[in-house]
């Protein structure tokens, strides 16, 4: 059908949309490796935090999970802008509630269910429901992130983005940039506000609004993937030591930390929006994007999966420090994948309205 654009337009825009969908699904399994499963307590793991497998898992979780929060940060920021503008903000707000909140808390509630039980009954290792005030806050995370599945305070402060989003498309740059600086001061200075949980969500928000309004994401895909990679590279070693150093160290420079990882995140999203460029030319792009509908169904249950069944495969190849636990790491994205795939599947088939509703629209359409 001839929509009245140019061929190169039509090509540079199908293009961008993949590119987009790939950057979503490297975010998302760059998450899996900060939550992947080791069979090792916190003290255990603060005990080995130099051996070689702790540090290939630190590696894998800063190099690859950093990038996600600013990358689907800005990659929702950039998205919102034509829904903000052309949508009533009512109208608007419960299309989002349909698409985040509801998600956020059937998959709470999942979790609470399956893993509490599992704890509570079986002998795994895991919270389990201590109080109203507990449970409560584990459906909607407002006082603090959830113990289950902590990967959900994202979609809460996203959806508090989405509330301002109708305002922040419409303000001028200015406006913008006295927003992303008035979060920046907040992020740096360690100031609780339960307003957002992680603030630094809005500042990639808003910078992913203000991508679009000045072609960024355009200009960034322009540049060599090389010189995309020099900041992160230069700034990764340190990092990773900081990381290996654990929250002594972080306690220790809370504000110096603070403005680290806002740096480092930028860097690694630049770097990755790169590679997902690179990506949506290549022959594997329309594979990739085919796969990325089950992106959100994989953020949204990857926990519960690592929670009940990590231990299982561990039973194989053995907790942090078997021989066989690098490869385990190595491939826990991909079997969180493959399962989702499967799981995503069968609720089409079974309930398409499941489907839709417990993957924010994505499948069951």
């Amino acid at each position: 059908m001839d929509t009245g654009q140019p061929e190169p337009a039509r090509e540079a825009e199908r293009r961008l949309s993949t590119a987009i969908a790939i950057a979503r699904l490297i975010g998302i399994m760059g998450i899996v490796y900060v939550h992947a499963w080791t069979g090792r307590t916190a003290e255990e793991l603060s005990a080995v935090a130099f051996s070689g497998q702790a540090v290939f898992r630190t590696a894998l979780g800063e190099i690859f999970g950093r990038s996600a929060v600013p990358l689907l940060g800005m990659i929702s920021g950039w998205l919102v802008v034509s829904a903000a503008t052309r949508q009533r903000y009512g109208a608007f707000l419960r299309g989002k509630a349909r698409t985040i909140l509801l998600p956020m808390l059937l998959w709470n509630a999942i979790a609470i269910l399956l893993v509490g039980t599992a704890a509570t009954f079986g002998d795994l290792k895991a919270p389990t429901p201590s109080s109203i005030g507990w449970t409560l806050n584990e459906l909607v995370p407002l006082a603090h992130a959830n113990d289950i599945n902590v990967q959900m305070p994202f979609l809460r402060d996203l959806f508090v983005c989405m509330i301002l989003a109708p305002l922040l498309v419409r303000a001028s740059t200015a406006w913008l940039a006295l927003v992303a600086s008035i979060v920046v001061v907040w992020s740096v200075s360690g100031v609780h506000v339960p307003l957002l949980l992680r603030p630094q969500i809005l500042l990639f928000f808003t910078a992913g609004i203000a991508a679009r309004r000045f072609g960024v994401a355009e200009r960034v895909a322009r540049w060599p993937v090389a010189l995309c990679a020099v900041p992160f590279v230069v700034l990764v070693a340190p990092r990773l030591w900081t990381a290996l150093l654990g929250n002594m160290f972080f306690d220790s420079h809370p504000q110096g930390m603070a403005a680290f990882d806002i740096a480092f995140r930028l860097t690694s999203a630049v770097l990755f929006w790169r590679v997902a460029w690179a990506l949506a030319g290549s022959r594997v792009a329309d594979r990739l994007r085919g796969i990325e509908r089950y992106g959100f169904l994989a953020f949204c249950d990857h926990l519960v999966l690592l929670w009940l069944f990590g231990p299982v495969i561990g039973l194989a190849t053995g907790a942090m420090g078997a021989a066989l636990y690098p490869a385990y790491l190595l491939v826990q994205p991909l079997l969180v994948l493959a399962v989702t795939i499967v799981l995503g599947r069968a609720l089409i088939a079974v309930s398409p309205t499941a489907a839709r509703v417990l993957s924010g629209g994505r499948l069951g359409r």
